[in-house]
């Protein structure tokens, strides 16, 4: 029988955003970080995921610091990043500031020397010849065997830990698809015992709900990054999205124009979607799920950032799209229609533009979005379009009735709300 998971009331509304400590400042330390919070917390985020805290098995290490997702410790500090009673304090202070902290979980392998190697090999993936082994192509790690009743309790047992003795509210679950998803129920069942905590899967598996609250909208990704190369039309997104709304109920996507991965390894928002990144970004803030901030992109962050060495982020004075982000998390507060109303995709005769109504009893919010580098001439009606609608970004208010027209900029983004 499938175990039943109730999502904690502060999941919905959420704006998330992703930290990268290595990176973060010249220190690369939780107390470091720590102060950025306030300014965080000022920008609208509601949740901070810090990327895996666990120290980084020293054999077979990539670059000069490793990955982050090759662990020798399932309950230890990565000692670069300070000690428990620094990340006590980092969360202590994410609470003060009405933000929840998520950990960054990764269940599917270990670094290539862990911690149990010694007392537990049967615990993780051998071949033939009782070498460990892995079956992704990622050289730095070995994979856990599943099929061992004892290491699953041990993982389970040191996810509570941090629950526990931390206080965190939720995991992010790296690679979750390539875990038994009996693993994660029973993990689930364990820890929200303790607290009800958030689980946001890494996967594009609607079999993975309602396990998990969230999961990443990866097949939307792709598709906008086609749209964006001219491969694809807007008909081809609106096809993933349209695929999204039949996952089980109360299921959540998790959007996004960047994170540790996209930014690394396939290029900046900037590189992905050039003047589409603003109107993306919107996107991923106004349409039903969870909008995802990645370290840096409040700045514009133009750089790729090394995954295995030191390579700070920029900070220079203010971001200059702080405010950008914090009118869009700020929407997601004030207006409940973008969190649970209904949504309307409005024709536009165009095959780059996005336009679409979020709507409630209460409410109603115009999104309109240039993905391309061309002027777009636009037209549609509706009923709901009558009277008068605030930019949200601009504080201008327009007068609508059922018809209306736009001549879009390149790259043009707005948000109207009555």
């Amino acid at each position: 029988m499938e175990a039943h998971f109730n999502i904690a009331a502060w999941v919905n509304p959420s704006t998330i955003y992703e930290v990268n400590i290595r990176q973060y400042t010249p220190e690369g330390t939780f107390s470091a970080f720590e102060n950025h919070i306030p300014r965080l917390k000022d920008m609208g985020v509601t949740v901070l995921w810090l990327m895996p805290i666990t120290p980084i098995s020293e054999k077979l290490m990539k670059g000069s610091l490793g990955s982050y997702y090759a662990c020798s410790s399932y309950t230890k500090i990565n000692p670069a990043f300070g000690n428990e009673a620094d990340l006590s304090n980092l969360i202590r202070c994410a609470h003060d500031h009405d933000m929840k902290v998520i950990i960054d979980w990764v269940a599917n392998h270990t670094g290539a020397n862990h911690e149990w190697m010694d007392n537990h090999p049967d615990w993780f993936t051998r071949d033939a010849a009782g070498n460990f082994m892995e079956r992704n192509g990622w050289e730095d790690v070995v994979d856990l065997n599943y099929d061992n009743k004892e290491m699953r309790a041990a993982l389970i047992g040191a996810m509570q830990y941090w629950v526990r003795n931390f206080n965190i509210d939720g995991f992010r679950c790296d690679m979750a698809h390539l875990v038994p998803l009996d693993f994660w129920q029973a993990a689930r069942t364990n820890c929200d015992i303790i607290k009800p905590l958030f689980w946001l899967a890494e996967c594009e598996n609607a079999n993975y709900h309602p396990t998990f609250d969230a999961s990443y909208a990866w097949d939307w990704m792709h598709v906008s990054e086609k749209l964006n190369h001219g491969q694809v039309g807007i008909n081809e997104v609106y096809n993933v999205l349209e695929a999204y709304v039949h996952y089980p109920s109360g299921a959540l996507k998790l959007f996004f124009t960047s994170n540790h991965d996209e930014n690394s390894w396939n290029g900046t928002e900037y590189e992905k979607y050039g003047i589409a990144a603003k109107p993306w970004a919107v996107f991923t803030h106004t349409w039903k799920g969870l909008p995802l901030i990645y370290s840096g992109q409040e700045l514009p962050n133009h750089q790729r950032l090394q995954f295995f060495d030191k390579d700070c982020i920029a900070w220079g004075n203010e971001p200059a799209l702080h405010h950008f982000y914090k009118i869009l998390s700020r929407c997601r507060k004030q207006y409940p229609a973008l969190i649970n109303g209904a949504t309307y995709n409005l024709p536009t005769q165009s095959n780059r533009v996005m336009a679409y109504l979020r709507y409630d009893a209460n409410q109603v919010l115009l999104i309109v979005l240039n993905m391309s580098n061309e002027i777009q001439k636009i037209s549609f009606s509706h009923e709901l379009l009558v009277g008068e609608f605030i930019n949200v970004f601009s504080g201008l208010v327009f007068s609508f009735d059922k018809e209306v027209s736009f001549e879009l900029m390149p790259g043009d983004h707005f948000i109207y709300v009555k």
